[in-house]
């Protein structure tokens, strides 16, 4: 009887602050809440912070409650709310995810407890039946205590966010940790980086409360000298892509024939500025530091602006230097730290020091959804280069030649390099396990456009801007039966190419010169989530141009033939 008159005086608190909110603006959402102890006592003083979760974990509201422990605040834009609560004497108290819809009002009831009532809460015996251990896969503390970690391959649990221009997010994986043991590498020769030598590496997820989300990777390598990595993800809206990110990154590994220490940091601070409920800007900078006897270093700004200029249309202005990371949403939040690992730029030598390869990418795209599983892009853009990297492969014996340790592969300084380009892409869902994409690109790239038989210090001279035409396609999907998921990609290019040909659209929408097989195979019975991967690179070796000179027989290619391949665990 007690309960009901409590909840009776809940209601009719309630119904008090719902009294007052009859000139709510049209459009806008409505909070209303009440704040109760584990005994059903109203709480009047308590601080109650709203923070908007689509925007980034900003604060927009602090309020007080009543008498009655009511508290109430309108004029909410429409979406996902956090509501945090603290009382003196009591412990904090958090919702998530709570709904605000236009022109409606979100029902609200937050119990606080105090340390003691949650001890009390431990040692009683609890009224629920134990959980059977019908798990596949369960670690236990001892055979007497409870589960501390058990597998759950059912694929439930994920939620799906949004930003304020309406694209889906995928909120974190259900997997905690990752565990990879690979061989070879994607960019053999870079000292950015990890050698072409088996490594492994580990990223794990971490819940920071109202804080956000912590990702951290690291990855060693120990194939002559051990080589090392670290990088860590700061994620206070949970979210990557939707809020601000700051990213930090350590690297050090063997460079060059005589094998000298290579050493380079990355920090990058990007933050996210909603400008009225159809433009959304991200802005930021990373500062880079790299060098082998000397270091370089640089402060790169970038901004992507995205604007919704009608339900299924959306136009984008981007500035920056590197292609920005488009892996979160496709290989998971485990997988995307371990790839920031390598997002460091080449790193070059020239007039006997070492220079970070740079430059500028404008851009202005349209993006329009055809239906729910089709969008069609257009882009023109502007790309700027300097110190433009120009992959090879052979014995070099001029330092201008950056020779991997592990390889025959090196890099070379190509010069500068100015172009205009436009690209048209089209993606289409054929279905849940089947996806198909196609770019055509005319952009301009470094070509030979002299003798490429001279000695390495004339080499460059005799490089050229040109443009080109290319077109690509890419299949992606999964097997059902056997759970495979896989990705072929071919891209065609006009003439000869000694770097890449849009690189911005090759990152978007995972395109890579010539022929390019991605597998992934799941292990059965082994416990977990185990994987075989494989990535093939360049296959039939397209591309490649040889040059004659003193420094020996090398050949240059925008992209080497490699493959990478080993085994990953989730749990």
């Amino acid at each position: 009887m007690q309960s009901i008159y409590r909840t009776l005086g809940w209601v009719m608190g309630v119904a008090l602050v719902l009294s007052t909110s009859a000139a709510a603006k049209p459009g806008y959402g409505t909070i209303s809440g009440v704040v109760l102890d584990s005994a059903g006592t109203p709480q009047m003083g308590a601080s109650v912070w709203l923070i908007a979760e689509d925007a980034g974990g900003r604060t927009v509201a602090q309020i007080l409650s009543n008498q009655y422990g009511a508290f109430f605040t309108d004029r909410l834009k429409p979406g996902e709310y956090a509501v945090r609560v603290s009382v003196a004497g009591f412990l904090p108290a958090m919702e998530r995810h709570v709904a605000v819809m236009s022109n409606l009002t979100t029902l609200l009831r937050v119990q606080v407890v105090t340390v003691f009532s949650s001890l009390d809460t431990l040692r009683r015996k609890p009224d629920a039946p134990t959980e059977q251990d019908d798990w596949k896969w369960v670690l236990r503390s001892s055979t007497a205590t409870r589960t501390i970690l058990q597998w759950d391959d059912t694929g439930t649990g994920t939620q799906v966010a949004s930003n304020t221009i309406g694209e889906e997010l995928p909120s974190a994986p259900r997997p905690r940790a990752l565990v990879q043991v690979m061989n070879g590498a994607l960019r053999p020769g870079s000292a950015a980086n990890f050698p072409n030598a088996p490594a492994t590496a580990v990223s794990y997820d971490q819940q920071l409360g109202s804080l956000g989300r912590m990702l951290v990777a690291g990855q060693m390598g120990y194939d002559k000298g051990a080589s090392g990595s670290f990088a860590g993800v700061w994620l206070p809206s949970g979210v990557a892509g939707n809020g601000p990110e700051t990213v930090f990154v350590w690297r050090q590994s063997r460079f060059g024939a005589e094998g000298m220490q290579f050493r380079a940091m990355r920090v990058d601070q990007t933050q996210q500025f909603e400008l009225g409920d159809r433009v959304l800007l991200r802005a930021g900078a990373e500062y880079l530091r790299a060098g082998v006897i000397s270091s370089v270093s640089s402060l790169r700004p970038h901004a992507q602006l995205t604007t919704r200029l009608a339900p299924s249309l959306t136009a984008s202005l981007i500035v920056a230097a590197n292609p920005p990371s488009e892996q979160w949403g496709r290989t998971g939040a485990l997988e995307s730290a371990i790839d920031e690992l390598d997002s460091m730029p080449p790193v070059l030598f020239r007039d006997g020091r070492p220079v970070l390869e740079g430059g500028w990418h404008q851009e202005i795209s349209v993006r329009q959804k055809v239906g729910s599983k089709s969008t069609f892009e257009v882009a023109a853009f502007h790309d700027s280069a300097r110190d433009q990297a120009v992959f090879g492969t052979g014995a070099a014996a001029s330092p201008e030649f950056v020779q991997d340790a592990f390889s025959p592969a090196f890099l070379y300084d190509g010069g500068n390099s100015s172009s205009w380009g436009t690209r048209a892409a089209f993606r289409q869902k054929l279905s849940d396990d089947l996806d198909v994409a196609a770019i055509y690109a005319w952009a301009g790239a470094l070509s030979p456009g002299g003798d490429l038989n001279g000695p390495a210090s004339d080499l460059r001279d005799s490089f050229t801007t040109h443009t080109h035409h290319s077109v690509a396609a890419r299949i992606s999907g999964k097997i059902p039966q056997s759970g495979t998921q896989f990705s072929a990609s071919y891209k065609w290019v006009s003439g000869t190419a000694l770097s890449r040909v849009d690189q911005f659209g090759e990152a978007a929408y995972e395109m890579d010169p010539n022929l390019h097989v991605s597998i992934r195979q799941p292990l059965p019975g082994l416990g977990g989530r185990w994987e075989a991967l494989a990535e093939f690179s360049n296959i039939l070796a397209q591309g490649y141009v040889t040059v004659n000179g003193q420094e020996s027989r090398m050949m240059l290619v925008p992209e080497l033939r490699s493959f990478r391949g080993g085994v990953s665990f989730q749990f």
